[in-house]
């Protein structure tokens, strides 16, 4: 490996305010990660200019600047020579990161840190409620009559269905008192405890409460002549999430002062017992109050103002997504649904996906770089099936005017939607397959939604986009012999193929030049699973193929087997990927989840180490699978084709859907 500029390493100090700007830095396998003291001092420009840099993004008060694998390490350790500072943690750096965000940044990372890991479990619910939306729903197929009015013999096949998706949302406090109680530092099983005490049967129902009290029959519990009613709290938010906090901690308190002989004894049932009367009597009835009024009031501005609601909601929506605030509207939502039948917020983020889908889509008959355009059609169908962050992040930011034009496109159908009042019935995938969660009465103003987001942000974008293309060319026509026109649109859609002909690393792959070199290689596939382009990976330095290209596996086991015949390179500290060269020093790089250094190595068992030769198919890596997700982490796993190789190489995808390990997954030409 070739030895660092070290003035390129300066210049990404420089580039990120400087030293004194620096409060802590560490690194991963791939990206330097800097808790800074202030991020309007980092220089964009500069970064984009170091032939070291092949991308940035700031997540979570961390800015993230990627170096790719094997560099890092290099760059790290010249950047601490001349700073001077002291080598940080992951840990170190996120916790400062933290606390650099507002008390209503912090509120929302807690959120989606709670209800992330329920989200599979509330989306199978919304995905199973549509199919039997489509099974009971009158007028679909035969006028006035539903599915298994016609044909009787699928009635019950649609109960058990019914009865499958309901259960998730039925039983919400259980699966949030898990998830919270787990955040905010407690005992996981006393969580869901919690949660099964406030939907006891032997409770009122959440959902019978408002027939209860205007027929006069709620039951209440006389406790010494004060009476509190003996309600549950199904479908219900607020509730549980106070519950939990107060429940972990009395459980930490507790804990800490309770001799261990006695703590099965004492800390469970006293903590629980506790939690349980004051949530049935203080934090229940107020909270459920509190929820209900937030739900009434904005139900009551939608009604009153219902065009300009959903013109501001829609039009934001992706808006929302980039600051991360979209996440507290899950809760919303599923308020909305407990208490109202439905929600008119979730068919606008529906059509919001469709609407930066569409922008990105349109973004492929504009640029001319072809790893650009490939980047536009996946991450486009990635939005078409509701994941974004790919065509905003990837495309529609750096850009800008496709971003905007799909915000007016997903607001104009923002506004069709409220005036209509279309509500869904559950919460599902968004982007095309959302119709499924719509009530089936409402699927023609949905579908006339999803056309208009379709029709006006594509060809806004792509009319927009070909005007500018021609004033630009128009302009480079008429400058001065010698003169570069700034091409925006060119520059940021080569700026990644710039810095790898110019990266200095290039050395590390070179074969001897006096052999006689290959023309093509097949890469088999490291894992079991499903094979993802890049574009759908959660994280925007993958997804924008800031490393390099290549494919992602959502792995079906946790094992890792080696592609082909060659040497170990490097594996991380925390294990969770490593970088493989072959016989001919060729490199890949294979990353295990999603911000898994995080985990520092827990549920993660390496098999080899930096150095050592391995055969095709041999064992790597076992990695926990239920781990990473019971952790909210992803285990989406790139298989990435660093950029900077020598001879330049073209990615070829050779599968797609359920591939076996050992099976070809990647075909590679030198050029």
């Amino acid at each position: 490996m070739s030895k660092i500029d070290q003035k390129q390493v300066e210049r990404i100090v420089q580039a990120v305010g400087g030293k004194e700007n620096i409060e802590a830095a560490t690194h991963c396998v791939t990206r330097l990660r800097f808790a800074l003291a202030d991020e309007s001092k980092v220089d964009a420009q500069a970064l984009e200019e170091n032939a070291l840099v092949k991308g940035h993004f700031s997540s979570q008060g961390q800015f993230q600047v990627i170096i790719g694998p094997g560099l890092v390490d290099q760059v790290y350790d010249e950047m601490m020579k001349l700073t001077g500072g002291a080598r940080a943690s992951k840990d170190d750096v996120k916790t400062l990161a933290s606390k650099k965000q507002n008390p209503l940044q912090r509120a929302i990372k807690m959120l989606a840190d709670i209800f992330i890991p329920i989200l599979p479990a509330i989306v199978m619910a919304g995905l199973l409620l549509g199919l039997n939306n489509i099974l009971a729903g009158p007028g679909i197929f035969y006028e006035g009559q539903s599915l298994i009015e016609v044909y009787p013999q699928w009635a019950d096949v649609a109960s058990i269905i019914n009865l499958i998706a309901s259960t998730a949302f039925s039983f919400l406090p259980v699966l949030i008192g898990w998830s919270a109680v787990k955040q905010f530092g407690g005992s996981p099983l006393l969580g869901i405890v919690l949660g099964l005490i406030l939907v006891n049967p032997e409770l009122l129902s959440a959902y019978n409460y408002a027939n209860a009290t205007l027929e006069g029959t709620v039951p209440v519990w006389n406790l010494f002549g004060f009476e509190v009613e003996k309600i549950g709290y199904q479908g219900q938010v607020l509730p549980v999430l106070v519950s939990a906090y107060i429940l972990a901690n009395i459980e930490k308190f507790l804990n800490k002062r309770v001799h261990d002989s006695i703590k099965l004894l004492v800390v469970a049932p006293v903590a629980l017992l506790v939690t349980g009367f004051l949530a049935f009597t203080v934090v229940g009835p107020v909270t459920f109050s509190i929820g209900n009024m937030i739900t009434n009031g904005l139900v009551g501005i939608f009604d009153s103002f219902s065009a300009l609601g959903g013109l501001i909601y829609g039009g934001l929506y992706a808006l929302l997504v980039i600051t991360g605030f979209h996440h507290t509207f899950l809760a919303v939502d599923i308020q909305l649904i407990g208490s109202q039948g439905g929600t008119f917020l979730w068919p606008m983020l529906a059509l919001s996906n469709i609407a930066q889908g569409a922008a990105a889509l349109a973004m492929m008959f504009i640029l001319k770089d072809q790893k650009a355009k490939g980047l536009a059609v996946t991450s486009s169908v990635s939005a078409f099936l509701g994941v974004t962050e790919p065509a905003i992040f990837g495309v529609n930011i750096r850009y800008r005017y496709p971003f905007i034009f799909g915000m007016i496109g997903s607001g104009i159908a923002g506004v069709l939607l409220a005036m209509n009042n279309v509500l869904a019935s559950s919460i599902g995938v968004g982007g095309i397959p959302g119709f499924l969660s719509i009530f089936p009465n409402q699927w023609g103003i949905f579908f006339l939604g999803m056309l208009i987001v379709m029709v006006v942000s594509f060809t806004g974008t792509l009319l927009y986009g070909k005007l500018r293309m021609s004033r630009e060319q128009a302009k480079s026509e008429n400058a001065p012999s010698g003169v570069v026109v700034d091409n925006e649109q060119a520059a940021a859609g080569e700026a990644m193929d710039v810095r790898a002909e110019n990266n200095v690393d290039v050395e590390q792959n070179a074969v001897n030049s006096n052999t006689e070199k290959r023309s093509e290689m097949t890469i088999a596939a490291p894992l079991s699973g499903k094979v993802i382009p890049l574009s759908e990976v959660p994280d925007p330095a993958f997804a924008q193929k800031q490393m390099g290209d290549g494919v992602a596996i959502i792995p079906e086991e946790g094992k890792v087997y080696a592609p082909f015949k060659g040497t170990v390179e490097h594996v991380t500290k925390t294990k969770h990927a490593m970088i493989l060269s072959d016989t001919e020093g060729f490199q890949v790089l294979i990353h295990v989840g999603i911000d898994t250094v995080s985990l520092k190595g827990n549920g993660f068992t390496a098999h080899v180490e930096s150095g050592m030769s391995v055969s095709e198919g041999q064992l790597l890596l076992e990695f926990d699978k239920e781990a990473i997700e019971k952790a909210g982490l992803s285990v989406t796993t790139p298989i990435i084709i660093p950029d900077g190789q020598e001879p330049s190489p073209t990615v070829e995808e050779l599968a797609s859907g359920m591939i076996e390990s050992s099976a070809p997954l990647l075909k590679v030409t030198f050029d």
